[in-house]
């Protein structure tokens, strides 16, 4: 499930006067990354990656046949059709929120229908969208009313490439496809967990995490445990 499937915000305590949010700091960061050399900065090429994640998916999506939209996935709640449309319905409301949407009109709007009678190009618009969204001047910078807590445009364009990731090892399982993820993404993704969800209070790295959205810890990794096999554990399939 994504972090923010169930649809349950987390808490935040108010902050003090004259203190500084995590996004606060997280632009600040941003801002002095660029003198300092914005190549060391996690979230450099971005939009790319948010790209070959949506492509990753809609690969996938563009296999599924007239029988399979009702065909259960690791998601239990969700059967194929119910997760293209989570993945689809989650792009249209990151474009809101660069729009100036609040986390509430987020969580009221995730189950809506977004895919009406052609669900492969509803998707494919979707990425298309809203990836231009992002391209627009600031708005990597803007910070966003997203559900977990008050985030840049660019760390939260980074929590719905991770979401991508692992939502089209989902779809791959529920179609009994191949279930190989692209290497570059996956170690992307493994790499930059702690920054890609830095300031949440629901991190699959996090050892007070709530565990209300990724796995509790268990028992010790098997040995020779690959990179996607890591990954997906961590966040909780």
């Amino acid at each position: 499930m994504s972090s923010i499937a169930a649809g349950r915000a987390v808490h935040r305590p108010a902050r003090a006067p004259g203190t500084s949010s995590a996004a606060d700091s997280r632009q600040h960061t941003a801002s002095g990354a660029q003198h300092a050399g914005a190549m060391s900065h996690p979230f450099v090429g971005i939009i790319d990656r948010y790209l070959l994640s949506g492509s990753e998916f809609a690969r996938r999506l563009r296999t599924v046949r007239s029988d399979q939209w009702t065909a259960p996935t690791p998601c239990a709640e969700w059967d194929v059709r119910h997760l293209v449309n989570h993945m689809t319905r989650g792009n249209l409301n990151y474009i809101a929120l660069l729009d100036g949407g609040s986390a509430a009109d987020f969580l009221r709007l995730r189950d809506e229908d977004a895919l009406g009678g052609d669900p492969v190009g509803a998707y494919t618009r979707s990425v298309r969208d809203c990836a231009e969204a992002f391209r627009r001047p600031g708005a990597l910078q803007q910070i966003l009313d997203y559900p977990l807590g008050p985030v840049t445009g660019d760390q939260a364009l980074a929590v719905r490439t991770t979401d991508s990731l692992i939502h089209t090892w989902d779809l791959a399982r529920a179609l009994d496809a191949p279930e190989g993820l692209e290497p570059g993404l996956v170690a992307w993704v493994e790499d930059h967990l702690a920054e890609i969800y830095a300031g949440f209070a629901e991190s699959p790295v996090s050892a007070d995490t709530t565990h209300r959205f990724f796995a509790a810890p268990g028992s010790p990794p098997p040995a020779g445990e690959t990179r996607q096999a890591r990954l997906l554990r961590l966040m909780g399939r």
